[in-house]
């Protein structure tokens, strides 16, 4: 069997959100399983609101996710394709010209609601005569096309829906070509998934009622129908739709306010599916991971905080090997910085948090002291080195004996002295880290 060659069709008219991450997605993970080919395929004939900053958004969404495509293509360029097939279409009388105007359409589908009668196009332009066409045209009018249906029961089995079917008789017969000659979406998609060879198409559950007329072009452009596989739609928690063009959810948006990738990715893959939601270390785990059968027919619903959680989930679990390249781009890097991820790690929200810790152990800091009287008792009370991992609960141990505290009043102020802080990582892992010489001047009180 030949490895799968799925495509990733965004128009770059916007920025993506999670929302259309989550078909790209699913779409890699897929093919990252049988080693098959990624195509991103920009969906640009509407050159008005196409715009080459928003293709270039995309790909490097797609790279910061993980996804570097094997291929990508313009839709742009391939016009000569697309008025090959049309011309191939004509020629087999599935093509037919119409005339009818916007307003003449809507008046038509009015009178057949009223009548009870589904509003789908009535053919009326296939009893026009020569006569007739030239009569219209010379009144100014240009046609638009039509794909001719035939009236049957198209199936398939579908990768998330399993056996699925459209009675054709019930669709309009869909405009490919406008009165301009420019394309609409469904012939040009078409005959990129023939030329680029395409073997499954995964994408939103929006497009199932698309199935039917693509497999019809597929059949009529004499072309092997691919597989098909439509997924829930991730909406906004009160169950909106996301939209590209408002910039809300954008990955841009998100990368910039520091969620981890890997988090939106699991989260983009598993929610609305029957596995729980959690931290994942790499694309191959959620590869290994995903299984179509376990997508609900349910929308999935995104909650922002919920993402916030995973993405700080994600950092708690990171390896050291993981984090290195993205520490020494901070300026952590040394013999302190292992140990130094694996004491602050637990504690971030956010990767860039590890500034402000990397500062509490290496910077100065203005020390706050709680009680004087405790705080010189423990400074007295101070280990010799060398420290390690044992040296904080040796030195508390101590502390405790000679005090009588424990719990939060043995242990409030030594933090509030030696970080400034009311809360943070475990001292038993920060304290080697900073030291005697600077523990002890921030113990008596002064900026170290």
């Amino acid at each position: 069997m030949m490895p799968p060659v799925v495509r990733f069709a965004p128009s770059p008219t916007g920025r993506i959100h999670i929302g259309n991450a989550r078909t790209a997605l699913i779409n890699f993970l897929f093919v990252t399983k049988d080693r098959g080919r990624f195509i991103l395929r920009f969906d640009d004939t509407d050159l008005v609101r196409s715009r080459e900053e928003y293709a270039l958004s995309i790909e490097n969404d797609l790279k910061w996710l993980g996804i570097v495509p094997d291929a990508i293509v313009r839709q742009s360029q391939r016009f000569e394709l697309y008025d090959e097939a049309a011309e191939k279409l004509r020629s087999a009388g599935r093509l037919y010209p119409c005339y009818e105007t916007a307003e003449e359409l809507e008046r038509r589908r009015k009178r057949q609601q009223a009548r009870g009668l589904p509003p789908v196009y009535d053919r009326a332009a296939l009893s026009l005569t020569a006569e007739d066409r030239a009569a219209l045209e010379a009144q100014g009018r240009k046609p638009h096309w039509r794909f001719l249906l035939d009236h049957t029961i198209i199936r398939w089995n579908d990768l998330v829906r399993g056996d699925s079917h459209i009675d054709s008789a019930s669709l309009s017969d869909p405009v490919l070509v406008r009165e301009d000659e420019t394309y609409l979406y469904t012939l040009p998609s078409v005959v990129d998934d023939l030329n680029l060879k395409i073997s499954h198409i995964i994408r939103g559950e929006d497009h199932v009622t698309n199935t039917a007329v693509q497999i019809q072009l597929f059949e009529a452009l004499g072309g092997a129908v691919p597989v098909f596989g439509h997924h829930n739609l991730l909406t906004t928690v009160s169950g909106e739709g996301l939209s590209k063009r408002s910039g809300a959810l954008s990955i841009g948006t998100l990368r910039d306010e520091g969620i981890e990738s890997l988090a939106v990715a699991a989260f983009a893959v598993l929610t609305g599916t029957s596995d729980a939601v959690h931290p994942v270390q790499s694309l191959d785990e959620l590869a290994a991971d995903f299984n179509f059968s376990h997508v609900s027919r349910n929308q999935a619903k995104f909650d922002p905080a919920e993402l916030k959680s995973l993405s700080a989930r994600n950092l708690h679990q990171m390896s050291f090997e993981a984090a290195e390249a993205r520490l020494a781009a901070a300026g952590i890097e040394g013999p302190k910085a292992e140990p130094f991820w694996m004491a602050v790690r637990g504690n971030l929200e956010i990767f860039a948090d590890v500034a402000d810790w990397w500062g509490v152990v290496t910077g100065e800091i203005k020390p706050a002291i709680e009680d004087a009287d405790f705080i010189a008792a423990a400074r007295e009370t101070l280990p010799a080195e060398p420290w390690d991992q044992t040296t904080w609960s040796a030195w508390t141990n101590a502390l405790k004996a000679r005090t009588n505290r424990k719990g939060r009043p043995l242990f409030h102020p030594l933090r509030l002295a030696l970080t400034g802080r009311e809360q943070g990582p475990e001292l038993a892992g920060l304290l080697p880290l900073i030291g005697r010489a600077k523990a002890e001047a921030r113990l008596s009180g002064h900026a170290a």
